[in-house]
């Protein structure tokens, strides 16, 4: 496949040092990612069923859950310099688990780019018209997988554009609508639909940007130091999930709705179709290009074929633009709330294998030294299986406590536990397909 149909920044190999980005380029990207019109959505979701200060604790708890997250997956990322579903294969899940990851994360982030194609297909149908929902879904997948065909630095300079566009479009559809309003009543008054639980509430903001917070290695190995992990995950994701989903929760008070369009709508009229805009694109783009690359890494393991990242790009991007005209949109609580609990074990075996257990470690460090991969990875590593599902369903199923929470630390407690008694071991093992860095994308 040539490089007609994008680049393939290094889908299957470790980015170079030469190939690193600045960390502030890559926390406009990430900060793209929480304030996100989605995030937007979810701030609304909060304020229509619960008061003020208890959606604020629920922001506040879900963003210290992804920050953690974030941080600990992030710091193996800038070391390894490899995506989250090739991690994966000596971080716990070997080869064909990695494989059941990389194709988990683009299921759940086909998902995700549906829900976002629908969210501004409604308001520009509702504000334009010309075509159909449908058609918009369609133009918006369209536009961003162009984008994401070209890779990292294509995104980079989508997000300088965008982000700033995004949030000063929200600040005016913010002040518009609030300035007709007294804010202490607002934050005061009751929520105007179905009472959230703080339970409910902090699930949902977790589940909301879990699977972004695991897919962080596919940002952060572009980044060039653990420091700039750290600076970028706490800046973006704090102010994310404060200034973009307390305005949501406000506004959803103020119009006494939890529908987008019509609080964009309602305050600045015809300008809320480049709030659209400009807030989709940014987070769709990482959406298509995670998805992307854990397609890639689920057909080379499965199949035996190295798929060019660019045209899993664009399949995936027509394929998530089809969901979006079928109405995704309609299960957007039931898919958060899922995405609560299946994800966080993943991060807690990752973690705990490369800080804790320690069984592949060395392998990776070694093959670091020369700009590779190791040359070996196990087929599967059964435990992980068995504690991946464990933690899900205690997640899904036990009351008690917050479920993504319970997930994460109990697939991480088990991975240790079975680490130290000798558990963690691999079934079978295959040479990697290309153990040495490219010096080209």
């Amino acid at each position: 496949m040539t490089s007609a149909v994008g680049v393939d920044d290094y889908a299957l190999t470790r980015v170079p040092q030469s190939a690193r980005h600045s960390w502030w380029s890559v926390a406009v990207q990430r900060f793209g990612q929480v304030s996100a019109l989605s995030q937007f959505l979810l701030g609304a979701t909060l304020g229509f069923g619960m008061g003020f200060w208890e959606a604020f604790l629920a922001l506040t708890l879900g963003a210290v859950i992804l920050e953690v997250v974030a941080v600990f997956v992030g710091v193996i990322g800038v070391r390894e310099g490899l995506s989250t579903s090739m991690l994966a294969r000596w971080t716990g899940f070997g080869r064909s688990g990695s494989a059941l990851i990389g194709l988990a994360i683009g299921i759940s982030l086909v998902g995700w780019f549906g829900i976002q194609s629908a969210v501004s297909a409604q308001g520009l149908a509702a504000l334009v018209g010309v075509l159909p929902e449908w058609g918009w879904s369609l133009v918006f997948g369209l536009l961003v997988t162009a984008i994401v065909l070209w890779g990292f630095n294509s995104m980079a300079w989508t997000a300088y554009i965008t982000v700033p566009a995004f949030l000063v479009l929200v600040g005016w559809s913010i002040v518009s609508e609030l300035s007709r309003h007294d804010v202490g009543a607002l934050v005061a008054s009751a929520p105007p639909g179905p009472q959230l639980s703080l339970l409910q509430g902090t699930t949902l903001v977790a589940g909301g940007f879990i699977v972004g917070s695991i897919i962080t290695p596919d940002m952060t190995r572009f980044n060039r130091s653990v420091a700039d992990v750290v600076k970028q995950t706490v800046l973006g994701v704090t102010l994310g999930e404060y200034v973009i989903g307390l305005a949501g929760v406000l506004l959803a008070h103020a119009v006494r709705t939890s529908e987008i369009t019509t609080i964009v709508t309602s305050s600045v009229g015809w300008v809320g179709i480049l709030v659209i805009v400009a807030g989709t694109i940014k987070i769709n783009d990482w959406n298509l290009y995670s998805s992307g690359l854990g397609l890639v890494n689920f057909v080379g393991t499965v199949f035996g074929r190295r798929v060019h990242r660019g045209l899993a790009t664009a399949i995936i991007g027509v394929l998530g633009s089809v969901l979006a005209a079928a109405g995704i949109l309609d299960a957007f609580t039931e898919f958060l709330t899922l995405l609560g609990v299946a994800f966080p074990p993943i991060a807690g075996i990752m973690v705990a294998e490369y800080f804790v257990v320690r069984r592949w470690r060395g392998d990776l460090e070694a093959a670091r030294a020369g700009g590779g991969l190791p040359e070996r990875a196990p087929d599967w590593v059964p435990a992980t299986l068995v504690i991946w599902l464990v933690a899900a369903l205690v997640g899904r199923f036990v009351e008690i406590g917050l479920g993504s929470i319970n997930a994460l630390v109990l697939a991480f407690v088990l991975y240790v536990v079975a680490g130290r008694l000798g558990l963690v071991r691999g079934v079978g093992t295959s040479r990697t397909a290309d153990t040495r860095v490219t010096t080209a994308a």
